[in-house]
């Protein structure tokens, strides 16, 4: 009766706050005990709650309980499904009080709102450098530990990230999803139908700082610069002269053959 009425008769010694059944407040007592009674036999790890241990047990037993009704995937808690479920619902319950952007999920929400804020909380140990998500953070440690976990099951070239396995994935299968919706020519990388759908626009985003000249890709830009400091990567491995660009190496090659 106590959910009509409100009575909450059991107070928090601690903090004050009040509980409508004396086993809720037996539960918020050990956020300031630490109690963990509830233990996992297999792995040992410990928790405040019977429920969070039962959780818990399913990444043991791989007991997946909760089925979702479109698309009959399965997961081990049903928060889960609940933010499943948003994908075939289209609901976005999480909207960014600054510019109205919504999302299927909190953290989603949190991670969006360091675009506004400039929150980077994840900074690499290694060499100081900080990041807005754990996920970007983790991608750019593999820069220093040099690990490739995502493998190509055809040439098994290695990858530090799985969206770059993804794109060259598409060597081997042909697949380019990216269509130019003026001309219909396709494309395997979306960077790849950017910088075609400047053919059309004329946009010339990258500017020389030294004399002006525009250009619609940055590859362009960095080749142009090089006429302003001299600078010749490309040696002729016979004669040792060196180009700014490895299409005029090539060309010289032949006057050696």
């Amino acid at each position: 009766m106590r959910t009509h009425s409100g009575d909450r008769p059991y107070v928090c010694a601690t903090c004050g706050q009040a509980f409508s059944q004396s086993s809720s407040l037996t539960r918020h007592m050990r956020t300031h005990t630490g109690d963990h009674p509830y233990v996992c036999t297999t792995c040992g790890m410990a928790f405040s709650h019977s429920s969070s241990l039962t959780t818990h047990m399913r990444t043991h037993t791989g007991d997946r309980p909760y089925v979702c009704t479109t698309c009959s995937q399965a997961f081990s808690q049903s928060t889960h499904l609940t933010t499943h479920m948003r994908i075939h619902s289209g609901d976005r319950p999480f909207p960014c009080t600054t510019c109205g952007m919504a999302f299927s999920r909190r953290d989603s929400l949190t991670t969006h709102m360091r675009t506004h804020t400039g929150d980077r909380p994840y900074v690499c140990t290694t060499c100081g450098m900080a990041f807005s998500t754990f996920y970007t953070l983790t991608c750019h440690m593999r820069t220093h530990t040099g690990d490739r976990p995502y493998v190509c099951t055809t040439c098994s070239q290695a990858f530090s990230q799985s969206n770059s396995l993804t794109r060259h994935m598409r060597i081997h299968s042909g697949d380019r999803p990216y269509a130019c919706i003026t001309c219909g020519q396709a494309f395997s990388t979306s960077s790849d139908l950017t910088r075609h759908m400047r053919t059309h626009s004329g946009d010339r985003p990258y500017d020389c700082t030294t004399c002006g000249m525009a250009f619609s890709d940055s590859g362009n830009l960095t080749t142009h610069m090089r006429t302003h400091i001299g600078n010749r990567p490309y040696p002729c491995t016979t004669c040792g002269k060196a180009f700014s660009r490895p299409s005029h190496v090539t060309r010289h090659m032949r006057t050696h053959a």
